[in-house]
């Protein structure tokens, strides 16, 4: 499972590689807007996971750091966070 996720992490990476390149150097018409749409899609995507999954951050040592690695490849990072412990109330 670690393995996959730092798979998806590395080829969101390239993606957004691909996606700021793009915006460098424009591809040939049409890929340019398919990039930059398929960009705007995954910040967008991204950004909701962020609000989604903020709570999970509690108690998190480094919040900031967290919603930024949301930000960059998502799920993956979120997949990559252990869950908090639940405390058992003894009796």
């Amino acid at each position: 499972m670690k393995g996959l996720l730092g798979l998806g992490k590395a080829l969101t990476v390239v993606f957004w590689w691909v996606v700021l390149v793009n915006l460098l150097i424009p591809q040939e018409f049409p890929f340019n807007r398919l990039i930059a749409l398929a960009g705007a899609a995954l910040l967008g995507l991204h950004l909701l996971e962020v609000l989604f999954f903020n709570g999970r951050l509690r108690g998190r040592s480094h919040r900031w750091f967290d919603r930024l690695q949301i930000l960059l490849v998502g799920i993956f990072h979120v997949l990559s966070i252990p869950a908090p412990r639940q405390e058992t109330k003894h009796a």
